[in-house]
């Protein structure tokens, strides 16, 4: 797979399994968070991954710390992924916070300390993502916002999140009605992961492959400006 993907958030949960799914495609990945350590074993996992794979479809992975919530780190984790690897095909900006428990924090508890640190990692994360890789984004770009119902469904004990998910997809939309690139929302649905705290839902690996769709494969009418998922992937995997 001829292209160079980079990915907010991916040392662990989805993040790191959509990393992994598009190294074993052969894609050329570039990878952040906001903890250096863990980007570091990122990297050496996927590198480890990559030389036990077949030389001709294994990928190549780099990766330096980045935290969204600074747009400067994000400057500098674009300049340097496109110095070292080349314009970028495709951005998940996946990097999202939730303080608290699922289902058990409601809205009107939530600190406006954890208000602003999930809206300034979860949205404004997502407008500094994109607005920094901007310049670095190859012809024919695409950009995937993770998302999910919790967007733009009632569901108690949310807090923040939610609500931070909502503005997300707003940010997404703004952005594919102005720019080139194909910019959409992914919803992979119900992922167990350490943010959502759900043990009995899909694992990250299942839903990996569809974000790897939705960045080579999906439609781009169906893409741009709107949101697909699970239904769109299978229908059109069949």
């Amino acid at each position: 797979m001829d292209v160079t993907v980079a990915v907010t958030g991916a040392t662990s949960g989805i993040g790191r399994a959509v990393a992994t799914a598009f190294v074993d495609e052969g894609a050329t990945v570039a990878v952040s968070g906001r903890d250096g350590a863990a980007v570091e074993e990122t990297v050496d996992t996927l590198t480890d991954r990559e030389e036990t794979t077949e030389a001709d479809a294994a990928g190549t992975v780099w990766g330096t710390r980045a935290d969204v919530r600074d747009e400067f780190d994000l400057e500098r984790f674009f300049e340097r992924a496109t110095a070292a690897l080349g314009p970028i095909d495709v951005v998940v900006a996946n990097a999202a916070v939730f303080a608290g428990a699922p289902g058990e924090s409601p809205i009107g508890e939530v600190s406006y300390e954890t208000f602003d640190d999930t809206m300034r990692t979860n949205a404004r994360g997502v407008f500094a993502t994109i607005t920094e890789a901007v310049p670095h984004l190859a012809d024919d770009a695409r950009v995937l916002v993770p998302s999910g119902s919790v967007a733009h469904e009632v569901k108690s004990g949310m807090g923040a999140y939610g609500v931070s998910k909502a503005a997300a997809e707003g940010v997404a939309r703004s952005f594919a009605a102005d720019l080139k690139a194909t910019v959409g929302v992914v919803d992979p649905g119900l992922v167990a992961t350490d943010l959502t705290g759900m043990e009995r839902a899909r694992d990250p690996e299942s839903v990996a492959p569809l974000f790897v769709w939705a960045a080579t494969e999906a439609p781009e009418d169906d893409l741009d400006g709107d949101r697909i998922g699970l239904r769109e992937w299978k229908r059109a995997t069949r």
